[in-house]
């Protein structure tokens, strides 16, 4: 059994559709960012990093309990415990983990600093929307020309590096990008939509509640880390 520390952010969705793929049995324990749930010391002991998603392995290496953090590696993790979604081959396997790579040192950074910035920050941060805004609209058009010639992010096969990238991507409304000029990233999103793996991890997904939308000030500058939570 899986322990599997989570809410519903982007990262966190990535875990919840490779545990579905992999239909790998797995107990959800809700994390709610919101109101520092991942700042208790139960958690902190876990990931000192104090962020989900994170999961612990009843059956890890040697059949002894295992705890892995950070989503890119969780999706690696899980990929070579099952032999699922991450190829053999070693070109393949080294394109999988290039464009798993992308996603997590680019796409997440990027897209994440965009949502923030215009969604969370003070006024006043047009240097800080438009830099991040030509990164992403310069990610989207890199995923756009990569699946030009390719059915899948890392090839002709769906994998791990198709899963990292899909949550991010797909919030084309909260990124207010246009999909109308990348119709190959477009198809790709509704192909990875239509698969009943990903189907079941969003129903999931979708029942997930947590105090964001009633977060005290207090509570957000701390997940921020700024006001009297800042460290300088």
């Amino acid at each position: 059994m899986i322990d599997f520390y989570a809410l519903t952010s982007p990262n966190v969705q990535k875990i919840f559709i490779m545990l579905e793929e992999c239909e790998l049995p797995y107990k959800t324990k809700l994390i709610d960012v919101w109101k520092g749930d991942q700042f208790s010391a139960e958690f902190t002991n876990l990931n000192p990093l104090q962020k989900i998603p994170a999961i612990v392995d009843s059956d890890g290496p040697g059949g002894t309990p295992y705890t892995v953090i950070e989503s890119g590696a969780i999706l690696l993790y899980l990929a070579e415990k099952t032999g699922k979604f991450i190829p053999h081959d070693p070109v393949r396997r080294y394109d999988t983990l290039q464009w798993l790579i992308v996603q997590v040192a680019n796409v997440g950074p990027m897209l994440g600093q965009l949502v923030h910035f215009s969604r969370y920050a003070p006024a006043g941060q047009d240097y800080a929307n438009t830099r991040y805004r030509t990164q992403v609209n310069k990610l989207f058009d890199i995923y756009e020309q990569r699946l030009k010639n390719s059915a899948y992010v890392a090839g002709s096969d769906y994998t791990i590096a198709d899963i990292a990238a899909y949550p991010w991507l797909r919030n084309v409304e909260l990124l207010a990008v246009d999909l109308g000029r990348r119709p190959r990233v477009k198809a790709w999103i509704d192909k990875i939509a239509a698969r009943e793996a990903v189907g079941r991890a969003y129903a999931k997904i979708g029942t997930i509640k947590s105090v964001r939308d009633t977060a005290t000030d207090d509570a957000k500058d701390r997940f921020f880390g700024r006001g009297k939570y800042a460290q300088l």
